[in-house]
Order: C-alpha cells, then structure tokens, then sequence
C-alpha cells in the first residue's frame, strides 16, 4: 500500500504534469500562430510526452494500491515575445519540474519508500534530457538569430516524431 504522503505528492506531482502538458500545447498554439510549424510539432510532442508523464504517476499510484486525486489546471502562458523566449520559459518551467521530483524523492527517503525511489529514477534521469534539451534549443536560437537561420531551425524541429512510453 502506497504511504499518504508521498500519494499526495504524486497526486499534486500529476496535476504539475497535467499542467506542463497545457502548457506545452499552449505553446504548439502560439507557435502555428506564428507561422512556426516545426516549433508547433516540437511543442506539440511535448505536450503528448507530458500527458504520458501524468498517466505513468496514475498507474504507478493505482499498482500501489493508492486512490489517484485529480485537481484543477492552472491557467498557463498563451503569448511570448519570440520562439527564443518560449524555450526560455520551456527551461525555467523543466527546472522547476525537476525541483517536485527531487521533493518527491526527499519525502520518498524519508518515508523509506524504497518503491518509489526506484520508480522516481526514470523521471530523474528524464528531467536531466528535458533540462539539457531546452538549453539545447536556446543556445541554438541565440546563435541562428531571425532570418533563415530561424526558418532552417523550424524546418528541423519538424522532423521531430513522438514516441509513446511502453505501457507498464
């Protein structure tokens, strides 16, 4: 049986998924607004990742034996300055992501929660890609500037394909 406090903390961990989900698609949106179509399929598929994020903590709270709580979306972002400005907000967001998962990790170590240790590494070692990502993407941005150099970039992160997690 899953322990209350760290059921909890997955159930608001669920919520956060559920919101950075919204606000990636909310991103996909901006970014078809703006004439970004590869950036609209990059954050369109981050969108989808963020959702399988969510139903991963559902299906590992009901295999503990714990009671799911879904909670109320936060309103997110729907405008940004430039593209640049969207991963930078990308970043800062995956990095308070990576905060709740390591508070979530705390409180598992404290509860000697061995279970969910282990199944908190995934997200772990997955929040260390999303970080790298991002910066990935602003340092590329910085360099290309407007122009061509921003059209090449968008006709990349269209070739971006989305991969389902394995069901567990």
């Amino acid at each position: 049986m899953i322990n209350e406090k760290i059921e909890n903390a997955i159930n608001e961990q669920i919520n956060a998924e559920f919101w950075s989900a919204y606000l990636y698609l909310s991103m996909s949106v901006y970014c078809s607004h703006e004439g970004l179509s590869g950036a609209a399929n990059w954050f369109d598929i981050q969108f989808k990742e963020e959702q399988d994020h969510a139903r991963k903590f559902i299906r590992y709270i009901l295999s503990r034996g714990g009671k799911v709580t879904l909670l109320p979306i936060e309103k997110v972002e729907t405008e940004w300055k430039s593209l640049l400005d969207a991963f930078k907000d990308t970043l800062k967001h995956e990095r308070v992501v990576t905060q709740k998962i390591n508070d979530i990790y705390t409180l598992a170590i404290k509860e000697n929660d061995y279970a969910t240790q282990s199944f908190l590494n995934w997200y772990i070692d997955e929040q260390i890609e999303e970080e790298e990502t991002a910066q990935n993407m602003i340092d590329a941005l910085k360099m290309i500037g407007d122009g061509y150099g921003l059209y090449q970039f968008d006709k990349e992160l269209a070739t971006r394909t989305y991969t389902p997690l394995a069901e567990e």
